[in-house]
């Protein structure tokens, strides 16, 4: 029985290696898989992966674009401030000139006021004073007449003596008083 059983181990297949018809089929099979998957699969495949290349890359272009665009947008906007800014400082720098012509203007007409003011009061003044210089001189001359007519004892009640008396009187004042200022 020992040879029988030898007999029989040398007749059975080999478990690690396969049944030649089984290897035949298998690369049968895997050549078959092959070309379908060569045939169908991976030109869909390529082409799918093109789509993606390409969107990816146009994505990249139109990021890029964008960021030439943003980059332009930035330039101009800045631009656009720097000349806002001249533009205020140029506004602010007449306005300030402006402030200060006016302001001289302002200042040229208050003294112009001011000047003719007090030419104005001193005008006044001058009219009082030679009304004041003449009703003194009137009254001087009355109080003259009345002492003069008690010294002499006389009356001077001649309008025209009285008048040569006074103004005789006035003219001597003006005389002696008139070196006395000097």
């Amino acid at each position: 029985m020992s040879s029988s059983i030898i007999n029989l181990a040398e007749d059975a297949p080999n478990p690690v290696l396969p049944h030649p018809a089984e290897i035949i089929l298998g690369l049968v099979a895997f050549g078959l898989l092959l070309f379908v998957l060569a045939k169908f699969v991976v030109p869909r495949f390529e082409a799918l992966y093109a789509e993606r290349t390409a969107a990816i890359e146009g994505g990249i272009e139109k990021a890029e674009a964008a960021q030439r665009e943003a980059e332009a947008a930035l330039q101009q906007y800045q631009a656009q401030l720097a000349e806002a800014r001249a533009e205020s400082a140029r506004i602010r720098d007449d306005a300030r000139a402006e402030a200060e012509q006016i302001k001289e203007e302002l200042r040229a007409q208050a003294q112009e006021e001011s000047a003719r003011i007090v030419a104005q009061g001193n005008a006044q003044l001058e009219a009082q004073r030679a009304q004041i210089v003449a009703e003194l001189r009137a009254e001087l001359g009355r109080q003259a007449v009345e002492l003069a007519s008690r010294i002499v004892g006389e009356s001077l009640e001649d309008e025209a003596r009285r008048r040569g008396t006074v103004d005789r009187f006035l003219s001597e004042l003006d005389s002696v008083s008139a070196p006395a200022k000097s």
